[in-house]
């Protein structure tokens, strides 16, 4: 006999209804969407952009694919997605390759359109856990630092496996567990010690990156989400650490 399905979901280290998650969450990024790409850069010294940019190597952008960036907020992977494409039609030929960015959040899409829509980028409020798109009408879908945010993680997973074509590949970025003792005690001090202080002097907002902290230390090891994947319906799951595991790069194929 199964057990029966949690109704609860963690909000940092709290565990809420899971009825009241996706509002909480929506909360944070109404709040932090003005200073959200600042913020990531303080908070991870710019490092990100690395990690995006290597994730965006491993999506491999081809002209003429359509990629769907989920919680994709201010569009950075889908601009680059699209810009990597580009360079290659300029040499090869073919049709413009388009991206989707989609996001629960309204606030986060608005800020993203603030610097300004690039061309063959299309931008849609959606809910990761129910997709407004058509079955296999994607070559690649990514998702950046978003899917500890969902409330059913592998409803999630299957989602956006459902909206890849047979062969298209899923690139997840998040951070993860440092893969040494000694850099984690590290990462945890920074963490809890200047992320939320530069939150309430930065954007006004102790609260939303306490919570994004927290959210990131409930979030499972390695291992753990790659099996999130296959039970999810993925083949061929991949994990790739980026500084020592402070982020991984989950990849896996419909198959």
């Amino acid at each position: 006999m199964s057990e029966p399905q949690s109704e609860t979901a963690s909000f940092g280290f709290r565990d809420v209804p899971k009825t009241e998650k996706a509002s909480l969450v929506r909360g944070v990024f109404d709040r932090s969407a003005r200073k959200y790409d600042l913020m990531n850069d303080l908070m991870s010294l710019g490092i990100h952009r690395a990690w995006k940019d290597m994730t965006i190597e491993r999506a491999n952008p081809q002209p003429g694919q359509k990629l769907i960036d989920v919680a994709g907020g201010t569009g950075d992977l889908a601009r680059a997605f699209v810009a990597k494409a580009e360079q290659r039609r300029k040499t090869r030929g073919g049709d413009p390759a388009t991206a989707i960015v989609t996001d629960i959040n309204e606030q986060m899409l608005l800020a993203g359109l603030k610097r300004g829509n690039a061309e063959h980028l299309t931008w849609a409020v959606g809910n990761a856990e129910c997709l407004p798109f058509d079955d296999k009408s994607a070559d690649c879908v990514t998702i950046a630092f978003g899917i500890r945010n969902v409330t059913d993680r592998i409803s999630a997973l299957k989602e956006m496996r459902r909206v890849l074509k047979p062969a298209g590949r899923f690139l997840c970025l998040e951070f993860s567990r440092p893969t040494t003792r000694a850099l984690e005690r590290i990462y945890d001090a920074w963490s809890f010690n200047a992320i939320p202080v530069l939150g309430e002097k930065i954007a006004n907002d102790r609260d939303s990156y306490q919570y994004l902290v927290e959210s990131i230390r409930r979030f499972p090891h390695q291992d753990a989400f790659a099996e999130e994947l296959r039970e999810a319906g993925f083949g061929q799951v991949g994990v790739t650490n980026y500084s020592s595991g402070i982020a991984a790069l989950h990849t896996g194929w419909r198959i």
